[in-house]
């Protein structure tokens, strides 16, 4: 049996990663949250972002767990202490997805594959930046996270935004902590943006009651209903999905904007 046989995922991004390597057929447990690809979501549920069956996740006698941020510190705590393997990283940029797909790709053993496919990405995101840099003005965006508290966008949702072609108001806030990226509605109103972002992490979207909010009138945004709804299995999840869709979603409503001399 070798390192990379039976393989549980705790967040979502490992298990797209995998797929588009071809393992998929190594990975016995997911998150109860994957989406992407659909195929993932008949495997068996072993963890959510915070809390995982970690007696289950041991019966079922891993080679190797993946997992994501600090935020899973004591999960991957209490796994180490059970004695499996545990990989979790901390990758908060788009240089950061890449290399851990790479990174990936060389523990399970599909390093060429690995390489190619991130090829395939920083060639897609070239294209993006040289075709948004043709459009007449660039947006500024806000991208909310959450709602209470408010939250902007986390490092790579701000250099996706800027790929695009748009200008996220919160760049100066865009850190890997939630605190860092905390917000709040007089700061919004004051950076007036053209497009709002909303991209709530667990919970669907209400963009009635964004446009409701007070004050919220006088924006851009708000007054041209440029107020949209993002998939949070796409946009805050720090793998593939950044590049297969989220680059081509993104441009489609900065573009928007872009061209809108009304």
């Amino acid at each position: 049996m070798s390192f990379s046989d039976r393989i549980i995922c705790l967040t979502e991004e490992s298990v797209e990663t995998l797929y588009l390597l071809g393992k998929e057929r190594s990975i016995i447990g997911v998150s109860e949250y994957v989406e992407r690809p659909v195929e993932a979501t008949f495997l068996p549920k072993v963890s959510q972002f915070v809390r995982s069956n970690v007696d289950e996740i041991v019966s079922l006698k891993p080679t190797l767990v993946l997992g994501f941020s600090d935020i899973q510190k004591d999960i991957a705590s209490q796994l180490i202490g059970r004695g499996l393997n545990v990989f979790v990283t901390n990758q908060r940029t788009l240089a950061e997805v890449l290399s851990y797909i790479e990174m990936l790709g060389r523990l399970v053993g599909e390093e060429a594959k690995a390489k190619a496919l991130t090829q395939d990405f920083r060639a897609k995101l070239a294209e993006m930046k040289k075709k948004s840099s043709q459009l007449p003005r660039r947006p500024k965006v806000y991208f909310e996270e959450w709602d209470q508290p408010r939250l902007s966008g986390i490092t790579w949702v701000s250099e996706l935004i800027e790929a695009c072609g748009g200008e996220n108001i919160f760049a100066d806030k865009s850190g890997a902590m939630a605190r860092d990226r905390e917000v709040n509605d007089e700061l919004i109103r004051e950076r007036n943006p053209d497009i709002i972002f909303g991209c709530w992490c667990g919970k669907p979207v209400k963009t009635e009651r964004i446009s409701a909010r007070k004050g919220y009138e006088e924006i851009t945004a708000v007054k041209k209903n440029y107020l949209w709804e993002l998939s949070p299995a796409i946009f805050l999840q720090p793998g593939p999905a950044l590049f297969v869709d989220g680059l081509d979603q993104m441009f489609s409503y900065i573009r928007k904007a872009a061209l809108d001399v009304s």
